[in-house]
């Protein structure tokens, strides 16, 4: 893997929302959730931040994973996967939940890490997106949530 240091973000939204956004496409939802963040932690490589992860804390006592995202140029490298067992280390003896449409791709990488499939919430992405939301050609109609316990 590529040399990336992992920390706790505490900047201004500005500097990492084109990274946010590649995780969450639509700016007015990743508004719903920044506010709240329990943490926003970032990747750096070469000073630049190459990855971004956002969590809040439920109140059912999970921790959820709300945004993760990796620059195209650094993908494939296993940044993602890093960045998620830190954000995972920061929070040891929780329970992390996710979701996520159904992109076969992004579903792989999340079974590698560990998250399995947990239940469904139908018709979120064409209910809460004013325009369909197409991944690997894929239009992304209900958001699957994935579990994990550390």
């Amino acid at each position: 893997m590529e040399s990336v240091v992992f920390e706790k973000y505490t900047g201004g939204q500005e500097p990492i929302m084109p990274l946010l956004l590649l995780g969450d496409e639509s700016e007015a939802m990743v508004g719903r959730y920044l506010p709240r963040a329990e943490g926003v932690y970032v990747g750096r490589h070469d000073g630049s931040v190459v990855a971004v992860c956002v969590v809040t804390s439920e109140p059912d006592g999970w921790i959820e994973i709300k945004n993760l995202a990796v620059a195209p140029s650094m993908r494939r490298r296993g940044i993602g996967r890093a960045m998620l067992a830190y954000v995972e280390s920061r929070h040891h003896g929780h329970r992390f939940k996710l979701g996520t449409g159904a992109t076969p791709s992004t579903l792989r990488f999340y079974r590698g890490c560990g998250y399995r499939y947990s239940h469904r919430v139908a018709d979120f992405f064409t209910t809460n997106y004013d325009h369909p939301i197409v991944e690997e050609g894929v239009t992304l109609r209900d958001m699957l949530y994935l579990v994990k316990e550390t």
